[in-house]
């Protein structure tokens, strides 16, 4: 997986420094590994999965989920870091929820969280 991260953004990063994009001024940093978000994008749509495991004191939550397009990644089971420890006591094993998992400094991050249960 961290492979297919590293490959992704070296990609990423020829991409952005080809002549013709950077000049245009489309490829501004804001978006990058960081994925922050601004008034002018849109916000990642939720995806739909079930809990797998919840480890509150790594601070992950593993998830079977489908395709996540803001990732553009496949449906997979997998742990995510969460953004906020507290997103772990809303949810336990079998829970099917929403959630939006963002590319968070390198790091697969849920960055928000509704228990649909």
């Amino acid at each position: 997986m961290k492979t297919a991260i590293t490959v992704a953004t070296l990609a990423f990063l020829a991409i952005a420094n080809t002549p013709a994009i950077a000049e245009s001024g489309h490829m501004d940093m804001k978006h990058g590994a960081g994925m922050s978000h601004d008034a002018g994008q849109p916000m990642a749509k939720m995806s739909e999965g079930t809990v797998k495991k919840v480890d509150k004191a790594a601070g992950k939550i593993t998830i079977a989920h489908g395709p996540l397009g803001n990732l553009n990644m496949p449906g997979m089971t997998m742990a995510f870091a969460v953004k906020d420890k507290a997103m772990l006591d809303q949810v336990k094993p079998g829970d099917k929820i929403r959630f939006v998992a963002m590319d968070m400094g390198g790091t697969l991050t849920v960055s928000s969280l509704e228990n649909t249960k």
